[in-house]
């Protein structure tokens, strides 16, 4: 009998050894999220800072291509970029109000400022040439800028936009590309020992 009551007890300590607790709810894998690089251009807000620099560039370049240009091929272009760009910049802040974004204020990144600035202190007499050069690289950027999100970009709506805004832009750098100026000749220096 002892040794009946042993085994019970044996037995009834193993049991409560072996008791488990109820198994949890299977655990759903976790989607993994990727990581939104904000300084992508293919990011919704950084293309429209980006654009905005760029169309603001655009338009205060071509002003004081009005100033400083002596060309009337460059007056005539400065006026057609000062429209066209005001336009896209009103385009491009209504799609990004229709996407619910925050349009961007109207102001230049560090890049574009500073070309701005090689222009304004571009030497007497070389301005349209400096101010057709710095259209044809502006130009090539917001193209690239435009097709890469109008393919890639995170947005519909801005997808779109860059998609529409595409063509003028690629006429813009055609433009620049063909625009016949050259740098007018440095006033002549009198000769030694003429009088002037």
């Amino acid at each position: 009998m002892k040794r009946i009551v042993l085994l019970l007890m044996a037995s009834a300590a193993a049991t409560g050894c072996a008791r488990t607790e109820p198994a949890a709810a299977p655990v759903a894998p976790v989607a993994a999220v990727p990581a939104v690089d904000v300084n992508s251009p293919l990011y919704a807000p950084m293309f429209l800072q980006m654009a905005a620099s760029s169309n603001t560039w655009e338009i205060e370049s071509s002003q004081l291509a009005h100033q400083m240009g002596r060309s009337p091929a460059v007056h005539s272009f400065a006026s057609m970029i000062i429209a066209d760009h005001t336009l896209l910049g009103t385009q491009l802040m209504a799609a990004a109000q229709a996407a619910g974004l925050t349009p961007p204020p109207p102001a230049m990144l560090p890049p574009e400022q500073a070309m701005l600035d090689q222009l304004r202190a571009a030497p007497p007499g070389t301005f349209d040439v400096a101010y057709r050069d710095a259209q044809v690289m502006a130009h090539q950027k917001a193209v690239t800028l435009f097709q890469n999100y109008a393919s890639s970009g995170d947005n519909p709506t801005l997808r779109a936009a860059a998609a529409q805004a595409l063509p003028k832009l690629q006429q813009h750098l055609a433009m620049a590309q063909a625009l016949q100026v050259t740098a007018a000749a440095p006033p002549a220096q009198p000769r030694t020992g003429e009088r002037g």
